[in-house]
């Protein structure tokens, strides 16, 4: 209930007193309003004191409007039927979403939830302009920070105390190959990993900070047969031609692995994963009905992984 002065009016007191009122019973009125008697009492007595007037007469068989008090019912109406309209404007204005919404990605999740996310957004939010962004990690955290890009799907980076994330699945993390490689498997060992020349991001990556890791823990260094900060298309494509090898999550070569154009061996001793996420920045305000923007997705990618079109994945 509201507290205020002797000379204040609130909009909760004139809905206490309109209870009041349409019921002629302060404890009937207290039943309403979830509040006991001495609550409603308590603000009846601060409206009239505000008002220098009384507005109820009282007797044991419930309370009755002074001439004051029918002159008070109709502007206290008249104000709960402008606040009633103020909601509903409100409401109807942010259920139709965002003006803009500006989602990203990662390139691979971007292939394959784009399509997706885009036809379960557009059938929930007709209004609201959509744009889809690709990029890598790196620039992809800074376009979130900045504000540039409003959510984002992403593979969970080690570091995200920046970040407010919901994680969607888990993939397996591959050795991508040649084909004409016959001595690699349908898995590969970790602790072999430095004894292939891989064809991997600059430094800054997140996939490359992943590689140095993996082989760092077993006393190794990478062999680097290039460096590619282009797309996954370029860098399968220069696997295809024989220029080494590179570490991908299945669901990017799935396509290439059944045309018999690559080679994909899961990484074992361990099985290393790859956890991706729904993540919005702590430092930016939210953009509207951002609850539903993120449950529309997150159905979305429950989907694809349901129906087998993300080939690896798994839902937690």
């Amino acid at each position: 209930m509201a507290n205020g002065g002797p000379s204040s009016l609130s909009s909760e007191d004139l809905a206490c007193f309109l209870c009041v009122a349409n019921t002629h019973s302060i404890s009937r009125a207290a039943l309403e309003l979830g509040a006991d008697q001495s609550t409603v009492s308590r603000q009846i007595a601060r409206l009239e004191a505000a008002l220098d007037t009384r507005l109820f007469h009282r007797s044991g068989r419930g309370v009755v409007l002074t001439d004051a008090g029918n002159t008070l019912v109709a502007y206290a109406r008249q104000v709960a039927s402008t606040l009633a309209e103020a909601r509903d404007a409100i409401r109807a204005s942010t259920a139709q979403g965002p003006a803009q919404l500006v989602i990203a990605a990662q390139p691979t999740i971007a292939n394959t939830a784009f399509a997706s996310i885009g036809t379960a957004l557009k059938q929930r939010f007709p209004a609201t302009k959509l744009r889809f962004v690709e990029g890598l990690a790196s620039p992809l955290l800074g376009w979130l920070a900045a504000g540039e890009v409003d959510v984002a799907l992403l593979y969970l980076p080690e570091q995200h105390g920046a970040l407010k994330v919901d994680v969607l699945l888990e993939e397996d993390l591959t050795l991508v190959t040649p084909t004409s490689w016959n001595h690699i498997g349908p898995s590969f060992p970790v602790r072999k990993l430095p004894e292939v020349p891989l064809i991997l991001p600059s430094t800054e990556h997140g996939l490359r900070v992943l590689a140095e890791g993996l082989v760092a823990r077993h006393g190794g260094q990478l062999t680097l047969a290039l460096e590619c900060d282009a797309s996954n298309t370029v860098s399968m494509r220069l696997v295809e031609e024989g220029c080494g090898a590179t570490l991908l999550p299945f669901a990017a070569v799935a396509d290439r692995v059944a045309q018999g154009r690559l080679h994909s061996a899961r990484l074992v001793e361990p099985v290393v994963t790859r956890r991706v996420a729904l993540a919005t920045a702590r430092n930016r305000p939210s953009v509207p009905e951002l609850w539903d923007i993120m449950q529309s997705v997150r159905q979305s990618v429950r989907n694809i992984v349901m129906s087998g079109a993300w080939p690896g994945a798994r839902l937690v």
